[in-house]
Parts: structure tokens; C-alpha cells; sequence
């Protein structure tokens, strides 16, 4: 009767060493205003740099007991903690199946790099840094006029918001 209870104690008290990814945040103590100002965009798609500020915004937001500012002048950064910076450096478009019967593309993929960088204002410590971030997401292109649907713009919003979930988990995560 003993032995159960002494094996059911013991097991409960093994721990595997697994944790839930995106549980951690190893950012310092004093941080409690992140700046978040508009990413540049050095790529021809328009509004793309808006888009991954937005989710990026929202993703800190959701996740965090930060209060987060954007940053249309210097005027709000002063008073933030930390900036998070960000350039999109490229963007493009590559074809991924063609309809035989027309030739032209009916999935395309689309990546995007991203330059991001955390910094502590008051320590002028980079926090987090990553030159050359990689995303890819598909959408379909109709090739049947009357029910043309742009998909683009769903999937650039699909793109935007796995970019942030990504981010804000290596920032907190301080992979």
C-alpha cells in the first residue's frame, strides 16, 4: 500500500525539463515602455511596413503587460524604456504552381526580410538584434475572371502577424 503511494510521489515530483515556448521573458526588470515606431521599407510593396508594425504593436500588446507607443516623432520615445526598430529589406514574389491549361501562376510564395533591433534607451544596451529575419507565406492567384479574388493583401496580413507571434517570442525569449 506504502510502495503506490511513494511511486506516485516520486513521479509527480520529476519535472521533464519542458517548458511552453513563449512562456519567458528574460528582459530586464526596469523595462515597462517599449517605443515601436513605424518600420522603414526599402521594398516596392506598399504599406508593408505599417502592416508589420501594426501586428508587431499588437502581438506586444496581447502578450505583454508592456505599455506600447508608437512613435510618429521623437516626442513618445522619450519617454519610453526600449525601442524596437525595424527595416523591411526585401520582398518579393516567386511562382509556385502554374495552371497547364494557361500558363500562369495559380500559387505564389512571398518572402520578406526584416532588420531588427531592441534597444535599452537609458543603458544604450542592444537587448535584441537580428540582421536578417526570413518569412515566407503562400497565397493562390484565381485564374477565373468573374470570381477574381486578390489574395495578396490577406496573406501579406497572414505574414505580418506570424512575423510578429515569431518576434516577440525571440525578444522575450532573448533567442
Amino acid at each position: 500500500m506504502l510502495a503506490p503511494l511513494l511511486a506516485a510521489l516520486a513521479l509527480s515530483a520529476v519535472s521533464c525539463g519542458y517548458r511552453l515556448a513563449g512562456q519567458a521573458n528574460r528582459l530586464p526588470a526596469d523595462l515597462k515602455v517599449i517605443a515601436i515606431p513605424a518600420f522603414e521599407n526599402r521594398t516596392t510593396l506598399m504599406r508593408l511596413g505599417q502592416r508589420l508594425t501594426s501586428a508587431v504593436m499588437e502581438e506586444f500588446i496581447q502578450r505583454t503587460n508592456y505599455r506600447v507607443v508608437g512613435t510618429p516623432g521623437s516626442g513618445q520615445e522619450a519617454g519610453a524604456d526600449a525601442v524596437l526598430r525595424g527595416t523591411v529589406l526585401t520582398a518579393r514574389s516567386t511562382p509556385l504552381i502554374f495552371d497547364a491549361s494557361t500558363g500562369r501562376a495559380s500559387a505564389v510564395q512571398i518572402t520578406i526580410t526584416i532588420q531588427v533591433e531592441l534597444r535599452h534607451l537609458r543603458r544604450q544596451q542592444v537587448l535584441f538584434s537580428n540582421p536578417r529575419y526570413t518569412f515566407r507565406e503562400q497565397y493562390e492567384v484565381s485564374s477565373d475572371l468573374d470570381s477574381f479574388f486578390d489574395e495578396r493583401n490577406p496573406a501579406l496580413d497572414r505574414l505580418a502577424r506570424d512575423f510578429a507571434a515569431t518576434l516577440v517570442t525571440a525578444v522575450l525569449e532573448n533567442f
